[in-house]
């Protein structure tokens, strides 16, 4: 038997032409929406064949769907968590999500701008929206468990994982900063004060 052989050289161009589809893809995206780029345009503005960015990369759905992954992957949740778990109240709690999850926002704004847009022109914007916002809302959740433990919560876990997520998720963020043009600064202390205020009061 013959040991098939793997070009470390040709696994790395690969590896490289996947990124810059996916980066020609969330830019066409962010720009002229979803529903109105095609695969072609992605080609093109990738340097390669539109063959190649199905072998790839994939459909376009499945594209989206590798954006949004690699997005989720590039946050750290468990650092957040984690920082959150060190917390003994409320405040500090808060203050630590509201700078975690705004880390998150900032740094992936243009992806979430891309999603919010991808939504209702989707092949399943529902499966896309769940597969967006699972683990952000397990992050969340293991934020009300932190509480709960610590003697904190008035309510169940669930409804303070919903209250986290009102307060705290894509739309929160996205609503003050892009569309009332606060500064993400500002959005992260009033936020932060309205989860202490909710949780508080």
């Amino acid at each position: 038997m013959t040991r098939q052989y793997r070009s470390p050289r040709r696994a790395q161009d690969a590896a490289d032409t996947r990124r810059d589809i996916l980066r020609a893809a969330t830019e066409l995206f962010s720009a002229n929406g979803y529903a109105r780029v095609t695969v072609a345009e992605i080609a093109k503005r990738a340097g390669v064949a539109p063959q190649t960015v199905y072998s790839s990369a994939g459909s376009k759905s499945e594209i989206l769907h590798k954006i949004v992954s690699e997005s989720i992957a590039r946050t750290d949740a468990v650092s957040v968590t984690e920082a959150i778990r060190q917390t003994e109240g409320i405040a500090a709690a808060m203050t630590a999500l509201a700078k975690g999850t705004r880390m998150g926002n900032e740094s992936e704004q243009q992806v979430v701008e891309v999603l919010f847009a991808a939504i209702p022109a989707h092949e399943d914007g529902a499966a896309l929206w769940a597969h967006s916002t699972g683990s952000y809302r397990l992050a969340l959740r293991d934020t009300a468990l932190h509480l709960q433990d610590k003697g904190l919560l008035r309510v169940d876990v669930e409804r303070a994982t919903d209250v986290l997520w009102f307060c705290f998720g894509f739309g929160a963020w996205r609503t003050l900063v892009k569309e009332c043009g606060w500064s993400w600064d500002d959005a992260e202390k009033w936020l932060a004060q309205q989860a202490i205020t909710t949780f508080t009061h």
